[in-house]
């Protein structure tokens, strides 16, 4: 790239916000080309490089320049300034007869300084930019860039400004540049409405909420809300996750909904003289495995906020509280969307918010963030648990240092390779994935190697989002266990003759600290052996359910014994 910048190194450093934190993303200068034309996102003049490079940032950390088609503009704003956004659905809120309240929403949010977007809806079963004989193109995201009044016929008349990214392609129905309408306003109204770029235009209200589906809204902070931009909202960021058969309780009307996280909070103000001071904003950002955005998978979470009696002993909530209890909001909704936005006006008091999958039994990871107008206190008690000790952790928006990083980075980096080297396009190993894996890699001497069905149950054990396939994270627990194992296996072989006797075997469960009786030994020795010896995949794949077995009394057991219902019992027996 041609430039004269002193001491230019073609390195460029873009900073996103990523589930709650800053992060750092380095690109070169080499853009796509065709022709010497830049086959992404350009500015007109030539010499202009900011925006092709800021696409390829994001391009990388999305997975590639494709995995940026389609989507949600509300994400890509999240990303690049770690604001609060919002969706709203534009029919909904004018067939409402709510658009007093949407003009007074749109008004702040521009005083605000916030990026605004609409989109129009799809036409048919397929995503093309057909353009309408309106002017405005089907299934096309905008950017709206002002709002004003003009006064026709003595009447007050609402317009929102909107660009296309386009650059050309307009509206042209009433209000647009070629209208009559125009004729009838004051020279000064034409004057402020007529200072505009290019692929920009002007809409009435009402077709503004009749020809386009959604609006987007993303500001700094909640202030876009009320328009009060002297207050200082505080903002407490939680990174929490749902663990199955742990803290994965499902929706509010499952038996295990208390096992969820719970955030307790102390609201201590409500400003009585303005009406419906919304004080408090609750978001849920699911945080899906690393990969190709397109690939990501998310579930459908829903926030349910409870009012807490005075009184109410501190530490987890129990079942009989919920059941007892009502939410505050009475309508419960689970979304499939990546943030999940909840605004409340909150009488002072005490609120638990509990944050859930759909479905009882789905691990995955979030992160929580709460908006509100004054300092609050939040008690945090991640799910599982009848103690106070918080397994989630409260993370500050810091960008990691470069050290920090390094080291990360040298720890993970062999086994990431060895994992990248057999996984798919999903960023995800099958089990036949797994199984090349590990006997391309697992030295087994004289015993065959490592069967598919093993490699399935290998999966079981530690998939803990039930995906059926093997992330990253669960491959790195599974390849450190697999190597401890064999230690253990190589140490009990006494005679070395590569299988282990009953003896044996029971040495090799005792040194990794589980004590079990001769009878269940036999039932081992019958379930994972050959004829009278144990060989070190059967070994392997004993250990692993042992340990998870054990893992899962030990997280619900009470003086011993534990209880399961149903939906536990079939999954911890049948999926291993």
């Amino acid at each position: 790239m041609d430039q004269t910048f002193k001491n230019y190194a073609g390195i460029f450093h873009f900073r996103f916000w990523r589930f709650g934190q800053w992060v750092d993303v380095v690109i070169d200068d080499h853009l796509p080309t065709l022709n010497n034309q830049l086959l992404s996102v350009h500015c007109n003049g030539g010499n202009e490089f900011w925006v092709p490079l800021l696409e390829k940032a994001y391009a990388k950390v999305c997975g590639s320049y494709a995995d940026m088609s389609a989507g949600l503009p509300s994400e890509a704003c999240k990303d690049f300034t770690g604001g609060v956004a919002m969706m709203f659905q534009l029919r909904e809120v004018h067939s409402a007869g709510h658009d007093v309240k949407l003009w007074n929403q749109l008004t702040n949010a521009t005083e605000c300084n916030s990026l605004i977007c609409c989109g129009t809806a799809q036409k048919g079963d397929k995503l093309v930019n057909t353009v309408a004989h309106t002017g405005l193109v089907d299934a096309h995201a905008y950017s709206i860039t002002g709002v004003t009044e003009v006064t026709y016929y003595g009447s007050k008349v609402r317009l929102v400004r909107i660009m296309n990214p386009w650059g050309k392609t307009e509206w042209n129905g009433k209000w647009s540049d070629k209208s009559d309408l125009w004729n009838s306003v004051s020279q000064a109204d034409r004057e402020k409405c007529f200072n505009r770029d290019n692929g920009e235009f002007w809409m009435e209200l009402e077709d503004f909420c009749h020809y386009f589906l959604m609006m987007f809204i993303c500001c700094e902070n909640p202030n876009f809300l009320d328009g009060d931009t002297d207050t200082q909202w505080k903002c407490q960021i939680y990174d929490g996750k749902w663990v199955a058969g742990r803290s994965a309780g499902g929706n509010v009307n499952s038996s295990t909904f208390a096992t969820n996280p719970q955030y307790r909070i102390q609201v201590t103000i409500l400003d009585k003289d303005e009406k419906e001071d919304q004080n408090i904003l609750i978001s849920l950002m699911q945080k899906p495995e690393q990969g190709h955005r397109k690939k990501r998978r998310l579930n459908p979470v829903g926030l349910t906020l409870f009012k807490v009696p005075p009184g109410t002993p501190a530490g987890r909530l129990g079942s009989d509280f919920f059941r007892r209890s009502q939410p505050v909001k009475q309508r419960q909704m689970y979304d499939y969307a990546r943030d999940l936005i909840e605004q409340h006006s909150l009488q002072p008091g005490e609120y638990v918010i509990v944050p859930s999958t759909m479905k009882p039994y789905t691990s995955a990871e979030f992160v929580l963030s709460v908006y509100t107008k004054t300092d609050a206190k939040i008690s945090v008690h991640d799910g599982g648990d009848d103690d106070d000790t918080d397994n989630d952790k409260l993370i500050l928006p810091e960008i990691p240092t470069k050290s920090e990083e390094e080291d990360n980075n040298k720890d993970n980096s062999s086994d990431r390779s060895l994992f990248n080297r057999y996984a798919g396009q999903t960023g995800e190993l099958s089990a036949r994935q797994l199984q090349k894996l590990l006997n391309d890699n697992f030295p087994h001497g004289t015993w065959h190697g490592f069967g598919l069905d093993t490699c399935r149950s290998m999966i079981a054990m530690v998939d803990t989002d039930k995906r059926m396939t093997m992330t990253f994270s669960e491959f790195s627990t599974l390849w450190t266990k697999i190597h401890e194992f064999k230690k253990q296996f190589n140490r009990a072989d006494s005679n070395k003759n590569g299988s282990l006797s009953d003896y044996e075997l029971e040495k090799a469960i005792g040194s990794a600290g589980m004590d079990v009786n001769d009878v269940a030994v036999r039932l081992m020795m019958f379930r994972y052996s050959g004829v009278s010896s144990t060989i070190m995949e059967d070994f392997i794949v004993l250990m692993l359910r042992l340990e998870n077995s054990k893992n899962v009394f030990k997280d619900k057991s009470s003086d011993g014994v534990i209880t399961l219902d149903w939906d536990e019992w079939t999954v911890i027996s049948t999926y291993n």
